[in-house]
């Protein structure tokens, strides 16, 4: 399991794909903090926050991660290299996991360079460090657990196809609905409790509760949940060896 692990790490930083993610991100992010004129805009604002950056980084992520996860059996199927992997001595769950962390832990390496607008926005403050310290944490636990529902989505997508475009499709559209369309129907459709409970059954009421700097178990357990149920259903179709 840990050789397939550092076989995929490796095999994405081998390559210019793995620095373009990063990139992209970064910049995608930088663009709205420090360019682009505007309330979100952290210099046009005039308060020290990254807000704008956990308000961002969800929908970045939302085409960012289909894009490192689309070829994880995808490409395997698509290459013939399926039946090799598969003749390891390793499980169907073992094989998923090692697929799961390895493409989880790129997409937490795309986050750790925007640590410097944490730095630069604690610099800025007046008097300088005056951030919410609990809120912007929190906000960064939350985006981890969501980027690693993401994964877990992502390499799903890519277990049900042999071509990786149709894999990134995939993903995109079960993200986007995880993340939003259970808001929509709540909001929309129905009221009271029942809206309640529809609304919690995705992704942004329980990103949103971490935001605010709280880390409360309900929320924890609702992204851990989603990580298995997906980790899960991936193992399901492999088994099933329908490709």
């Amino acid at each position: 399991m840990k050789s397939l692990f550092l076989k995929e790490i490796s095999g994405f930083f081998s390559s210019i794909t793995g620095y373009l993610v990063i990139i992209v991100f970064l910049i995608s992010n930088g663009l709205f903090l420090w360019v682009f004129p505007g309330e979100k805009n952290i210099l046009d604002a005039g308060y020290a926050s990254l807000d704008t950056l956990f308000i961002i980084a969800p929908w970045v992520f939302l085409f960012l991660v289909p894009a490192i996860t689309m070829r994880s059996f995808a490409e395997e199927k698509r290459t013939g290299n399926m039946e090799l992997l598969l003749t390891r001595p390793l499980t169907d769950l073992q094989i998923v996991l090692a697929k799961y962390f390895a493409n989880l832990c790129l997409a937490i390496v795309s986050l750790i360079p925007t640590l410097i607008f944490y730095y630069a926005v604690i610099k800025l403050g007046n008097p300088i460090g005056n951030i919410d310290h609990a809120g912007t944490w929190g906000s960064y636990i939350g985006l981890v657990f969501l980027a690693a529902v993401y994964v877990s989505i992502g390499i799903f997508a890519s277990s049900l196809t042999d071509n990786t475009i149709i894999a990134f499709i995939l993903s995109v559209l079960f993200c986007f609905f995880l993340y939003m369309g259970f808001n929509s129907v709540g909001y929309l459709s129905l009221k009271g409790s029942t809206g309640n409970i529809i609304l919690n059954l995705g992704i942004d009421a329980h990103y949103h509760s971490m935001r605010r700097g709280v880390v409360d178990s309900r929320d924890l357990i609702y992204f851990l949940s989603a990580i298995v149920l997906f980790v899960l259903f991936t193992r399901v179709k492999l088994r099933s060896r329908n490709w």
